[in-house]
């Protein structure tokens, strides 16, 4: 799937589109390109094991109601998301900014030499149709995500508040 060297001079590994294939395979980034239903069921389990395990840590160093500890441990549970849904906007955002720009930018051999290589037509049209209709959807995904932990976390501040 990369570019041959006579049309492409950036190396293998700094090509947008064979970046965009390895952060899919990533252990890291790859749950947040599942199916919906496979995307939600993996996220719920994953929380709630989460909140399952931060339980015992809270109640071990405050000896307070049950029912503050439930509600800091899902606090904590939504910060570790808020930072895992963060780091995912950021991975995928830059790989979809590669892929959109006319322009690549690598490193032949260093951080000192470096270039820029234009696209030519037929593979700028290929990473524009990967990024807008691949990983864009993606994107929104993790958006709604992180604005719904960024939500959660607020609205169980304001709960904790009022208790």
């Amino acid at each position: 799937m990369f570019a041959p060297k006579n049309v492409c001079p950036v190396p293998f590994d700094q090509q947008p589109l064979n970046e965009y294939l390895a952060l899919k395979k990533s252990w890291f980034f790859a749950w947040s390109v599942l199916s919906l239903s496979k995307y939600i069921n993996t996220v719920l389990s994953i929380f709630i094991l989460s909140v399952i395990f931060i339980i015992p840590v809270i109640w071990f160093y405050n000896k307070i109601s049950f029912l503050y500890v439930l509600f800091y441990s899902i606090l904590c549970a939504d910060v570790i998301f808020i930072l895992v849904f963060s780091r995912l906007y950021l991975g995928w955002s830059y790989i979809v900014k590669r892929l959109l720009s006319a322009t690549v930018f690598y490193e032949e051999s260093g951080w000192y030499d470096g270039q820029i290589w234009i696209k030519t037509a037929d593979i700028l049209i290929k990473d524009r149709l990967i990024g807008l209709y691949e990983i864009n959807p993606y994107i929104k995904r993790i958006k709604y995500s992180l604005f719904l932990c960024i939500s959660l976390f607020l609205l169980g501040i304001l709960i904790l508040y009022l208790i």
